[in-house]
């Protein structure tokens, strides 16, 4: 569905998704991988833009994630067989330590694109990890037999490769059930600095009751665009935590300053 909460300024916001998601039983299982407790940067210096790449100036230093996001578009008859399909071969693939992947949460949507799913992996070690992981599957019968047999149940899938930005949590494990939202923004070229400088302010106002599971931004598919991933007990629970972040002197400001440069945003919940 569409979202209502930011008013659009044409300085540099194209548009913004607004998705609900679900999360399907795989919590219990990729916790045993998990690492313990959050890992918060809410200090972080204002960035100049000429001075480096976004990749640069914007992601954790500390770390050399790489996460995908892959969409996917399921007929919808074929919607159980797809999550029984995708959480054996998931599974598999997160404990394996031979690969250097894991999945951090797989969702299928309640509210936005119906009859999707949306699966976020790491990998440990950046370009190198992921390439390594692809070789491998290439190679592995078992995969390519999955592959076969998920794509008699797709209309449509796409992928983006992200990096996480420094100011937000990183994605770890959480006691649920949860629902999900997915904010999907489509910035202006030559903006993702200021959008990243007015969120490093903004995310301390959305920490009290832990709603902020991951913040990142597009390097290779789709291009400009940032997610966030917020994390609910209920969509009561979802009305009453971003109503109290208006009380908080601050909140408005970065709301505004932030749409003005998404031309597009899109939101969607699980």
């Amino acid at each position: 569905m569409r979202s209502t909460y930011l008013t659009p300024n044409p300085l540099y916001l194209f548009s913004m998704f607004h998705y609900f998601i679900v999360e399907y039983p795989l919590r219990d299982v990729f916790s045993e991988r998990g690492d313990k407790g959050w890992l918060r940067s809410l200090f972080v210096h204002k960035v100049d833009a000429r001075k480096d790449a976004h990749s640069n100036l914007l992601s954790k230093k500390e770390t050399s994630n790489l996460y995908k996001i892959q969409f996917h578009n399921v007929k919808p008859e074929c919607l159980e067989a797809y999550n029984s399909l995708q959480v054996e071969v998931q599974t598999r693939l997160h404990l394996d330590q031979d690969y250097p992947c894991e999945v951090v949460g797989s969702w299928n949507t309640w509210y936005g694109d119906q009859d999707q799913a949306v699966h976020l992996w790491r990998y440990r070690g950046g370009y190198p990890a992921l390439t390594e992981c692809l070789n491998k599957l290439r190679n592995n019968k078992e995969y390519l037999e999955f592959r076969k047999e998920r794509a008699k149940m797709l209309i449509s899938r796409r992928n983006q490769l992200l990096l996480e930005f420094s100011f937000w949590n990183e994605p770890l494990p959480r006691p649920g059930p949860n629902i999900y939202e997915l904010r999907t923004y489509k910035l202006k070229p030559g903006t993702m600095i200021e959008w990243g400088n007015h969120w490093a302010r903004a995310i301390k106002y959305r920490q009290e009751n832990n709603e902020a599971v991951g913040g990142f931004f597009s390097q290779i598919g789709d291009l400009y665009v940032v997610h966030h991933l917020w994390a609910y007990k209920s969509l009561q629970s979802r009305e009453e935590t971003r109503n109290s972040a208006w009380l908080k002197e601050g909140w408005d400001s970065s709301v505004y300053y932030t749409g003005t440069g998404n031309t597009h945003t899109h939101s969607v919940t699980s």
